[in-house]
C-alpha cells in the first residue's frame, strides 16, 4: 500500500457520500496519486464497512472485467470483484428510481447460489459446480460513483467494482442446466434487442469466474459462504439506462428477468 490509513478512510467516505447522494466525484486515482490495487481494495472494504454500520449485510459478491473487451479497455489481464449487499437486491419486475444512481448501466448475468462454502486457493470449475445449488437469470445494475465513468482499474475497485444493484429471477436447480457456457441471453430495452451473448463470454465459463473469486478472496483471508450469491460477469455489452426504460434479459433455459427505471 502507498496511501496512509487516513487517506484510504477519506476516500472511502467520499465514495460512500457519492453513492448515498447519487452525486459522482472525481477519480480517486487523480485525487490520491500513488493509489495502488491494495489501497483500492482496502478502500472498498472500508466503504462496505460503512454500509454495514448503516444496517446492510453482505449476501454475496460480484466479479467484473471478465470479458476480453473490458480487460482491454482498462489495460488489465484479470477480473476484479466487489460486494453484494442485501439492500442492493431487487425482485424480478421491480420498478427502481433512476435518480438513485449516478450513471447506471445494465448487464445480464447468470447468478449462482452456493450450497456450501468455497475457500481458495485451489478452487476449480468442477469445485464451483459441485458447490452450486442453483442458478438464476439476473440483471446487474452497474454504476460509477466516479464522474463520467472516467475510471482506471484502481478507481473501479475502490468503487466496489461498480456494483449498484441486482435484479434476480427465479432459481433453477443446477442439475437442470447442464451447460452454463451454452446458455444464451438476449438483452432487450423497450422491446428492442440491443445485445446477445452466452455464458462462454464469461472467462470461457461462468463458473471459472466464481473459481477465480474464491481463489482471490483467499489472499484476503476470507472465502465464499453457504447461501451466498455470486454474479460472475456480464454476458453482453453494458448499455446505459435511464428513467422511463424497461429492461428485460431473456435467457433460454433460465427464463426472463426484467426491471423498469422510473
Amino acid at each position: 500500500m502507498t496511501l496512509t490509513a487516513a487517506e484510504r478512510a477519506a476516500a472511502a467516505r467520499m465514495l460512500r457520500r457519492a453513492e448515498h447522494h447519487g452525486t459522482p466525484v472525481g477519480p480517486p486515482s487523480e485525487l490520491l496519486p500513488g493509489l495502488d490495487l491494495a489501497d483500492a481494495y482496502a478502500i472498498q472494504r472500508t466503504t462496505i464497512a460503512l454500509r454495514l454500520k448503516d444496517g446492510a449485510s453482505v449476501v454475496g459478491h460480484k466479479v467484473g472485467l471478465t470479458s476480453p473487451a473490458m480487460q482491454q479497455l482498462l489495460g488489465v489481464d484479470e477480473p476484479d470483484f466487489g460486494h453484494l449487499l442485501d439492500d442492493m437486491v431487487h425482485r424480478d419486475g421491480s420498478t427502481l428510481l433512476a435518480a438513485r444512481y449516478c450513471a447506471p448501466r445494465i448487464e445480464p448475468e447468470i447468478c449462482f447460489r452456493l450450497a456450501r462454502p468455497l475457500s481458495g486457493p485451489d478452487i476449480t470449475v468442477a469445485d464451483v459446480l459441485a458447490a452450486t445449488e442453483a442458478v438464476a437469470p439476473a440483471l446487474e445494475i452497474v454504476d460509477s460513483r466516479i464522474r463520467d465513468w472516467r475510471i482506471t482499474l484502481v478507481d473501479t475497485v475502490a468503487d466496489n467494482a461498480g456494483s449498484a444493484g441486482l435484479v434476480r429471477g427465479p432459481w433453477t436447480p443446477l442439475a437442470d442446466v447442464p451447460d452454463l457456457a451454452a446458455v444464451d441471453v438476449d438483452l432487450v430495452i423497450d422491446g428492442e434487442r440491443v445485445a446477445h451473448g452466452h455464458g462462454g463470454e464469461v472467462l470461457g465459463h461462468p463458473a471459472a469466474a466464481v473459481a477465480w473469486l474464491a481463489n482471490t478472496l483467499a489472499a484476503f483471508g476470507t472465502g465464499l459462504e453457504r447461501g451466498q450469491m455470486v454474479l460472475p460477469g456480464a454476458m453482453t455489452t453494458a448499455p446505459f439506462v435511464s428513467a422511463g426504460q424497461r429492461v428485460e434479459a431473456r435467457f433460454g433455459v433460465l427464463g426472463p428477468v426484467s426491471v423498469t427505471f422510473a
